[in-house]
């Protein structure tokens, strides 16, 4: 069903997605470096993310699920999808049919897909204790005479540079790297990356930093992915005393033309977003509280704003959850499907 003419617009900016890959390309060195694009592409839409990213070279693609999978429909010329919860006896079937490969993390996994005679990416667990295979076992015989493509372990603590696990799980996944056969070997997500080339090994797999989240690697500047616009649904004149929302935490303390669009939580914004908007250049405070479906911005200042017209609404991931007390995976992923989505 499409969008109505009045849902609020979310932008995404391919072209940013494509520069903030380049440069983890670029701090990967001689490593192929992928992209996450799981939970439909952080609540971006994850075919145009991937058909952006192959355009520019990307090959190595990770999904969660594997319906996840079908739902991105043929893949681009020489894409390699990896599933990164594996594959349980039950979906080996439906794998088997789908142009992707598991990340196995489970023995009995590996001893269901073992039977298949195909090619799979292990997961090793070096501290973090979620999901994979301990390193006991991945060094044990278990994958004796498997064809491992990929070797796989995820970093725990990479949004704190010193913290002393980061290195304790590169040691001990580059203990079971030269013990483990396979063609690749991948430790660093989009923080591991920027931790330096010990981290980078033979693929890397960045993720929230190619949605202009964290940090970017050398300290440049990640390009900004997200703009959202929302419809003025009416400008309403509040004098001085009048409150504006529930509770009426804003209260006016002059006369102040009020703008109620059509933005709410209900679409990803968060209910504690201390957030502005832009009319014709004009920079209007957020006040009152977000409720459901509606935001009130106070547009005194900006005589374009009308009912009909639209208010660009700032989304800067690092300011938003500052205010929200949200991590940003969580503000990308929590953008609802009511936007009518526009790429570009």
């Amino acid at each position: 069903m499409p969008a109505s003419p009045l849902s609020a617009r979310l932008h995404v900016d391919t072209a940013a997605i494509v520069a903030n890959w380049r440069r983890f390309a670029v701090a990967s060195g001689p490593a192929d470096c992928g992209a996450a694009i799981k939970a439909d592409g952080y609540g971006l839409g994850a075919r145009p993310v991937l058909a952006a990213l192959a355009a520019a070279g990307c090959r190595d693609a990770f999904v969660a699920h594997w319906d996840e999978v079908a739902a991105l429909g043929p893949l681009p010329e020489g894409v390699r999808v990896a599933v990164l919860h594996g594959a349980a006896p039950a979906e080996i079937g439906m794998a088997m049919t789908l142009p992707a490969r598991p990340v196995l993390v489970t023995a009995a996994q590996v001893a269901a897909w073992r039977a298949t005679g195909r090619p799979c990416d292990i997961m090793v667990d070096t501290g973090m204790n979620r999901l994979g295979l301990s390193p006991a076992e991945a060094v044990s015989g278990l994958l004796d005479g498997l064809a491992v493509d990929t070797l796989h372990s995820h970093l725990a603590c990479t949004e704190e540079p010193l913290h002393p696990l980061n290195a304790a799980q590169r040691a001990v996944f580059a203990d079971v790297a030269a013990r483990v056969p396979a063609r690749r070997y991948a430790l660093a997500n989009s923080g591991g990356v920027c931790l330096g080339p010990d981290y980078v090994f033979g693929l890397t797999r960045p993720g929230i930093g190619l949605y202009g989240g964290g940090a970017a690697p050398g300290g440049a500047r990640l390009d900004p992915v997200v703009q959202l616009s929302a419809p003025v649904l009416q400008v309403r004149d509040v004098p001085p005393g009048g409150g504006v929302g529930y509770g009426a935490s804003f209260v006016a303390a002059r006369p102040t033309r009020v703008a109620v669009v059509g933005l709410g939580y209900a679409d990803g914004y968060p209910r504690s977003a201390a957030g502005f908007g832009v009319v014709d250049g004009v920079v209007c405070p957020l006040i009152g509280r977000v409720s459901m479906d509606l935001t009130t911005f106070d547009v005194t200042d900006a005589p374009a704003a009308r009912e009909g017209s639209w208010i660009d609404v700032g989304f800067d991931l690092a300011a938003m959850a500052a205010a929200s007390g949200r991590s940003q995976y969580e503000l990308l992923t929590g953008l609802g499907r009511r936007y009518a989505r526009t790429y570009r």
